[in-house]
């Protein structure tokens, strides 16, 4: 039994509803459809989790919440500290683009960019949690997170009628796990493609060696998606049969962010294209009459990136 079950993330969607929004889905051709969680409030999928580690967590400290990220998860934490009243200090890592840190400043969060990378932000964080006391919201290895995640999966088998498999971005695995989690209800549950950059192989890694290890971190996706390992409750979670780990590279996650824009006029930074990179660079090759769900999670980029020459 693992730490984060389904009960958990009916819980997290009750606890958070009114607070979220329930992001819609398009089905761009028969059976395979797009949930546009881009459209979340602050731009991604984080804002589920932030809300429901911080509610789950009763009083606060007059420190507030504290948190390292590579940009999205602040920028959900400080949109959630704000919602509910309480202050937010966030650390990035000089990687982090500057919409995102553009934006943290306009939610009134305490900014500290810090570290060449996620984990050496999200070291200073840990560092300064214990000197002020402010609760901790990790980006994707806390139960309540995962849970809070998962509530993406309760809302694509809801909205689509069922699907045969969903396609979900991985980076420390928080978001892939939750909704791994949050569609064990469907009967059957469907497959999970977890796709990851080539660059950035953390479940790939974790599965080969039979636990989170480190790995390198670059690319185009590295200010979301740059973990420097899977997280342990993803890993737990990840390693079942239902999920199959998939890589995509850089170009073809810049392709995938290019025919979002030009197909379908959704504009989404390179991680939240990352799992639709897999089906158009044919890393994943639906069968014929495959009901499939592709989740493009984040939209904080700047759109003349979209259509600027490589």
């Amino acid at each position: 039994m693992t730490a984060v079950g389904y009960r958990d993330v009916l819980a997290a969607a009750e606890r958070i509803s009114g607070l979220v929004l329930r992001t819609p889905v398009l089905e761009i051709s028969p059976g395979l459809f797009l949930k546009l969680e881009l459209l979340q409030h602050s731009g991604s999928f984080k804002v589920r989790g932030a809300f429901n580690r911080i509610l789950s967590a009763g009083q606060l400290p007059d420190s507030g919440v504290i948190a390292a990220s590579g940009g999205n998860h602040g920028l959900a934490v400080a949109y959630a500290a704000k919602t509910l009243g309480v202050r937010a200090e966030i650390f990035v890592p000089e990687v982090t683009s500057p919409v995102k840190v553009a934006g943290l400043a306009a939610l009134g969060a305490h900014i500290t960019q810090t570290g060449a990378i996620y984990s050496e932000a999200a070291e200073a964080a840990g560092k300064r949690a214990a000197e002020t006391g402010a609760l901790t919201v990790h980006a994707y290895d806390q139960a309540e997170v995962v849970a809070g995640q998962g509530t993406t999966g309760l809302e694509i088998m809801e909205q689509t009628g069922g699907v045969d498999t969903v396609v979900a971005a991985v980076g420390g695995g928080g978001f892939a796990a939750g909704i791994t989690v949050g569609t064990e209800g469907a009967a059957p549950p469907p497959r999970i493609v977890a796709v990851e950059p080539q660059r950035i192989p953390t479940l790939r890694e974790a599965l080969r060696a039979g636990e989170p290890v480190p790995v390198e971190v670059g690319g185009v996706a590295a200010d979301a998606l740059g973990a420097t390992r899977l997280g342990g409750l993803a890993f737990e979670i990840l390693s079942g049969s239902r999920v199959e780990s998939v890589l995509v590279s850089d170009e073809a996650i810049v392709a995938a962010r290019r025919t979002l824009w030009e197909r379908h006029r959704v504009v989404a930074e390179h991680a939240g294209a990352a799992a639709y990179a897999a089906l158009v660079s044919g890393a994943y090759r639906p069968e014929p009459g495959e009901r499939v769900a592709v989740v493009v999670c984040g939209s904080n980029t700047d759109p003349a990136t979209l259509t600027a020459t490589p």
